[in-house]
């Protein structure tokens, strides 16, 4: 499992607006280590995250820095009650 701690933050493009969870450079090597074993699209590794009482599988995506950024849904910000600006911890565990 990898446990995060970081601000809920978004990012807006010309058609829509996406939030985002950043997992740090420092606590990716996990994910990185099974993209070489299994890359998805985009370097993209399938998790099963947990934000409180809330779980569902999705995503993250590497990004240049070293570190990969996980989406936060609508529905899943609604159902745990986070906003853009809040800190929340996410558990990530790696599927398959």
């Amino acid at each position: 499992m990898i446990l995060v701690t970081g601000p809920l933050w978004l990012w807006s493009g010309s058609q829509a607006s996406w939030h985002f969870v950043t997992v740090p450079e420092d606590q990716a090597g996990e994910l990185r280590a099974h993209s070489l074993m299994s890359r998805g699209g985009f370097g993209s590794v399938r998790v099963e995250v947990t934000i409180g009482e809330v779980r569902w599988q999705t995503s993250v995506f590497p990004q240049k820095s070293g570190g990969y950024i996980l989406p936060v849904k609508a529905a899943v910000r609604r159902q745990a009650g986070i906003a853009a600006g809040d800190d929340v911890t996410v558990e990530l565990e790696i599927l398959g």
